[in-house]
């Protein structure tokens, strides 16, 4: 690596650092982060444990982790600590530094990826350490939480366009939370097949199907095959995020 390299990463590794710091220094911004995703499925799963462990419920307890991760973790958390910084001019004074606007952006969402990271894999020991089936396709669980993670990020920036403070942010996430929970597998099984066919176009619902092959009992190679849709899904819906950061983000109330 050369100089100009390190010297390019510095801020980010800087920003990164200062932000997760931030982070660690707000009590329910960590509370939403660890009982929402840990607590509760795993509540829930050790609880039904004595109707049987089945793919079916695993699937179900790693839906619900990934839902509460992407959502209060990755989406709320990036959501409130951006609106707060441009509120108080921190984002439009560290755009007269060294750091690129790539960086800035990219910084919030590093304690919502790493606490997400760490989450998974206790939610992953205790489920499979419990005696769980194992999984059809671990690699498509991780995938769902990597693909997801950068679409969630990214919309929370576009929210914050729309969100006049952090307390207004509880009310500006709610269409992107609620959309969320309607993608989930056990709720579009009760919905109409024309409706979960609309819904299953929509980024969460997307990760879902990703979450759930990667927990099943298919083949390796069928869950794959099945795979395809809900990637390309996301792909698309990661396109549309960053168009719209770039067309309602502001680095400045007045702006």
């Amino acid at each position: 690596m050369t100089t100009a390299d390190t010297f390019r990463r510095r801020p980010l590794y800087s920003l990164a650092r200062a932000e997760f710091r931030q982070f660690l220094r707000n009590r329910t911004l960590v509370v939403m982060g660890v009982v929402f995703p840990v607590l509760l499925p795993l509540t829930i799963f050790l609880l039904s444990r004595s109707n049987g462990v089945t793919n079916d419920s695993v699937a179900a307890t790693f839906d619900m982790f990934a839902l509460y991760a992407l959502v209060f973790v990755q989406f709320y958390t990036v959501l409130s600590m951006v609106t707060t910084r441009r509120g108080e001019g921190v984002l439009k004074r560290l755009r007269t530094g060294e750091a690129a606007d790539w960086q800035i952006l990219a910084a919030p969402n590093v304690p919502g990826v790493t606490v997400t990271a760490a989450s998974s894999l206790v939610v992953a020991a205790v489920v499979y350490g419990s005696g769980a089936p194992a999984p059809a396709n671990p690699l498509l669980i991780a995938l769902g939480l990597a693909a997801g993670v950068p679409v969630f990020g990214l919309l929370a920036l576009a929210t914050s366009g729309f969100t006049k403070n952090a307390e207004a942010a509880q009310i500006t996430s709610l269409p992107v939370m609620a959309l969320a929970m309607i993608g989930m597998g056990n709720i579009r099984d009760g919905l109409p097949d024309r409706a979960a066919d609309i819904v299953g176009w929509t980024p969460y619902a997307a990760v879902s199907d990703l979450v759930r092959l990667g927990a099943s009992d298919g083949t390796v190679s069928g869950t794959f095959a099945d795979s395809a849709g809900p990637v390309a899904t996301l792909v698309i819906w990661t396109a549309l995020a960053i168009a719209l950061v770039y067309k309602s983000f502001r680095w400045d109330d007045r702006g």
